[in-house]
């Protein structure tokens, strides 16, 4: 307590050492005005994400040299009511570069959501690793990368690239579940046009080597692309609502919703008879899914099958189906990679997988062979096998070959299997089978078109109707579409009762 004058009874003069502490915050908080299509500071950016008030900086006062901050803002805060951790680069101090205090302050924040088990949501504005600390700007990206990795098996990260993301820097969102990127401001590469043209001569933009286009469409490192720094922060916060806070943690129950009336009416004439024909998958989840938020991840990618969150009787499900109106919903190495993915993450962290099939086989030929489409379709095979959530399987029209094997078979572990009445399984399609199994009769027929179709449709009724395998005990059910959501929401009252058991 300060020594009082005798004299006077009042307080001796002691430095103000509030004054100091403002003054501090006031020199490391001054706003610095975004730069270039930049909307927020990363603190704003932080505080934006969570629930309004709720952000708490960690080691705020941390500084890196003389003059500025650690160039990155760390704590944490609430979505929803529900704790996430929070970690934006700092553009604004020497272009948010990663050194060694920077790194540091990464690292304890890290350690806090793994510790307790909160998300972690990364906003990545970053030029790399910061070249005056050297080797120590390396050490500590490795460090970063190292718990990124520990992390994964804990809890879930989502990475926002909201600015140029270089060099080392673009190392840790690959290293997390899900990146999502701004359109016309983010970049996510090794290597940036500079180096690029002198090291191959190739004449590059930065959104050419790195932009969200390119990598939510070709190459699918990121995973969502979004038009403003807003609509990623949503997008994030969207993503959280369907998780759990960590591995093994409660399910985020909502309100059940039913499905939407008036898709329930059309399910019956959604899918055509002629397997040829396209129609939208996303008909069938409307009918099926709680009438509510829905997000697909991916959706440019790959689009030949969908990969959604949605819920069903307020209970959040991971949704993989095939989509004939993308190359009749057919399977290559892209969509095997991010089929497996999907599975494998939400398998990790308990959401039930529901699987809706149409699918006429793998595409063939010499370019998705030397894609490695055998090893990336054997992916999904494992990440079926080695799910651990509920899988339920419904055929809603064809499953021909191998492609329905690796669209969640019974074989493969699937708690629950139907068909749909109009449905078929085969080895192949009747077209593909009829060549093959009536070859010379076809070659010396009067008539082959029409010997063709007559066989064809004998084959598709005798043996690839959907009832040959209910009768083996290889799908549970032939059911009308209709009778879908019902059997679903069912089946996932059972298992989630025997898990609580």
């Amino acid at each position: 307590m300060p020594q009082l004058d005798t004299q006077t009874s009042t307080p001796q003069a002691t430095p103000d050492h509030r004054s100091v502490l403002t003054q501090r915050r006031d020199e490391l908080f001054a706003r610095v005005e975004p730069k270039g299509k930049r909307v927020y500071t990363a603190l704003e950016r932080a505080e934006t994400f969570v629930d309004p008030g709720t952000f708490v900086p960690m080691t705020p006062l941390r500084k890196a040299g003389s003059t500025g901050g650690s160039g990155v803002v760390t704590g944490w805060g609430l979505t929803s009511g529900h704790p996430v951790v929070v970690i934006s680069h700092d553009a604004a101090v020497g272009a948010g570069a990663i050194g060694a205090v920077f790194a540091e302050a990464v690292m304890r924040a890290q350690r806090l959501a793994i510790d307790k088990g909160y998300p972690i949501v990364y906003n990545n504005d970053s030029g790399g690793a910061r070249i005056h600390d050297g080797i120590h700007a390396l050490h500590g990206c490795g460090g970063i990368f190292a718990l990124n990795v520990e992390a994964s098996h804990k809890v879930p990260q989502i990475s926002l690239i909201l600015g140029p993301c270089a060099g080392a820097a673009a190392y840790s969102p690959a290293l997390t579940d899900w990146t999502i990127m701004v359109k016309d401001q983010a970049q996510m590469f090794l290597t940036g046009p500079a180096i690029v043209k002198a090291a191959t001569g190739e004449d590059a933009s930065a959104d050419d080597i790195g932009g969200s286009r390119l990598h939510t469409t070709v190459s699918g490192v990121a995973h969502l692309e979004v038009p403003s720094e807003d609509a990623a922060l949503d997008a994030a916060r969207t993503l959280l609502s369907f998780l759990p806070a960590h591995i093994g943690g409660a399910p985020k129950l909502v309100e059940p919703r039913p499905a939407d009336a008036a898709a329930v009416e059309r399910l019956p004439f959604v899918v055509p008879d002629k397997s040829s024909v396209v129609f939208d998958m996303n008909e069938v989840l409307d009918a099926v899914l709680d009438d509510g938020e829905r997000l697909e991840l991916m959706p440019n990618h790959a689009p030949s099958v969908l990969t959604t969150f949605g819920h069903l009787d307020g209970r959040p499900v991971a949704v993989v189906a095939n989509q004939p109106q993308a190359r009749g919903g057919i399977l290559d190495a892209k969509a095997s990679v991010k089929i497996s993915r999907f599975v494998d993450f939400c398998s990790k962290f308990g959401l039930p997988i529901l699987t809706f099939v149409d699918v006429p086989g793998f595409l063939p030929g010499t370019v998705e062979e030397g894609r490695g489409v055998i090893t990336q379709g054997a992916t999904m095979l494992r990440a079926y096998v080695e799910a651990s959530s509920p899988v339920l399987t419904v055929v809603v029209r064809k499953a021909y070959g191998g492609a329905y094997i690796a669209m969640g078979a019974r074989s493969l572990g699937a708690d629950f299997t139907w068909a749909w009445s109009g449905s078929e399984i085969a080895v192949m399609g009747p077209g593909g089978a009829v060549a093959l199994l009536h070859r010379r009769a076809l070659k010396e027929a009067e008539d082959p078109a029409a010997l063709r179709d007559e066989l064809a449709a004998e084959y598709r009724e005798n043996v690839a109707r959907p009832y040959l395998a209910a009768e083996a005990g290889i799908v549970d059910d032939v059911i009308l579409p209709e009778e879908t959501r019902g059997r679903m929401v069912d089946a996932l009252q059972m298992l989630a009762h025997e898990s609580a058991g």
